[in-house]
């Protein structure tokens, strides 16, 4: 551990201590890496959900400028707890791929104002998972959460293709130029990915989406109007889109807040067994999820969307081992800078949707493969085979014909037509309690008993 003289005391200044105070020389960059990780992440939802519910500039800015500044908020609570709410762990907080496809469902029928009321009591709701998570935790094994993610990364692909053909209503929708664009930067991300070390390699995805904006605006295709309307600097205005609340709504996201606690604690445990070489206690578990429920219902008020730890910042911890409270509060002091500057926001807003497209497509496919690799920790026997089947059979296949509900209540429709993961969530939790548990060796026993029957 390293430490410095100061006066008579001790001061810790070692990177590798979870209350380390390094110098701002070397907190600075190592906080700037998380950032780069995380940003292009937190304001794509913000920018996909403000096209889907028909914001105008100036709101789809403020949406974006939000998703900053509760991100910021998020990760300064996991990082320095009030009282019981928050980690005290070294994880970024951010808007979550993870709630889109049922955000997209509830702002379509029930607008924003609808996203925020199912959001604050999807909030209160993860508080109270988060005290009870350790009896909770047992009804969500792998299998269940697996299928979930899986289930997500599936439900999200139409909205990159849509995004790459330059988004749904535009009038360039298809072109040539959209799908030129979308492929150089999914080009540039894998290039990046696969092939370079270092911040290249770490920073894929906003390498592409920088070469595949610069493209866009030479051919072209980026307005920098929103620009030029922001301000410089502006606070957060409170109930600014309105809360409205809608039971079907409001069950949806509770669902979808009950699976990503869940979610949060492996998360969290990535973060205690990769970065510290230790199981995160259930005191950590509990209040991170807690911090999480506090952070959203605090961004219902003020226009940003659910957040959720974010994989790819745990990885960079895991990775580097850089544990330090104080790096990740710089980072977090960037993050909730941008959320102070109108210009930023409206910055983002102007990158074309097709670079959008093929920069984030790649982040869809590696959410299915995570969850295909929760899945494959339990074995696939026959019972659990049908869990995952079914539940993604279902989910998938209602929601690509909802017409199949039409005769059914506008709540049904509202719950179960329109978000796969609500669907797959509520079929792999039932299908796990109720199937029988059996093993690949006990199915094997059955199939010998049968022979010896016959």
């Amino acid at each position: 551990m390293e430490k410095t003289v100061t006066g008579n005391t001790m001061k810790n200044t070692s990177v590798f201590d979870v209350n380390g105070i390094p110098s701002m020389g070397k907190a600075i960059p190592l906080g700037l890496q998380h950032v780069l990780a995380m940003i292009v992440g937190n304001v794509t939802p913000a920018i996909i959900i403000a096209g889907v519910v028909g914001l105008g500039s100036a709101d789809r800015t403020l949406l974006v400028q939000m998703a900053m500044f509760i991100a910021g908020i998020a990760t300064l609570l996991q990082l320095y707890p009030i009282g019981r709410v928050g980690s005290r762990l070294p994880v970024i907080m951010g808007v979550s791929f993870a709630y889109v496809p049922t955000l997209i469902a509830i702002g379509g029928q029930y607008g924003i104002a609808g996203i925020f009321g199912a959001q604050l009591v999807g909030g209160v709701v993860a508080i109270f998972v988060g005290i009870f998570i350790k009896h909770i935790r047992k009804y969500f094994p792998p299998l269940v959460a697996g299928t979930v993610v899986f289930t997500i990364g599936l439900s999200l692909y139409p909205i990159a293709i849509n995004y790459i053909a330059g988004g749904v209503g535009s009038a360039t929708y298809g072109s040539y130029a959209n799908w030129l664009v979308a492929l150089l930067t999914l080009s540039v991300v894998l290039f990046c990915n696969q092939f370079t070390k270092g911040y290249a390699k770490l920073a894929s995805i906003l390498v592409g989406i920088i070469v595949g904006y610069v493209v866009a605006a030479l051919l072209g295709m980026v307005s920098y109007v929103p620009v030029q309307e922001a301000a410089w600097f502006a606070v957060p205005r409170p109930l600014h889109f309105g809360i409205e609340f809608y039971p079907p709504a409001i069950l949806s996201m509770v669902i979808m807040y009950i699976v990503n606690s869940v979610q949060a604690v492996g998360d969290l445990s990535a973060t205690t067994v990769g970065g510290m070489g230790r199981e995160a206690t259930d005191q950590e578990l509990s209040g991170g999820i807690m911090g999480n429920g506090a952070s959203s219902i605090l961004a219902s008020f003020i226009g940003g969307l659910p957040t959720a730890t974010y994989s790819q910042n745990v990885g960079i911890v895991a990775m580097t081992k850089v544990v330090s409270r104080f790096v990740l509060a710089i980072a977090a002091g960037f993050i909730l800078l941008a959320g102070f500057v109108p210009k930023f926001g409206a910055l983002m807003t102007t990158i074309p949707q097709s670079v959008l497209g093929g920069a984030t497509i790649t982040v869809f496919a590696m959410i299915t493969m995570t969850g295909i690799k929760l899945i494959i920790q339990d074995e696939l026997s026959g019972r659990n085979m049908a869990i995952v089947g079914l539940a993604v059979a279902l989910g998938i296949g209602i929601t690509t014909v909802p017409q199949s509900l039409e005769l059914f209540p506008a709540w049904v429709i509202m719950v179960f037509g329109r978000s796969a993961v609500v669907i797959s969530t509520i079929v792999a939790f039932g299908l796990n309690l109720i199937l029988p548990q059996k093993t690949l060796a006990d199915e094997q026993q059955e199939r010998r008993e049968m022979e010896q029957e016959g």
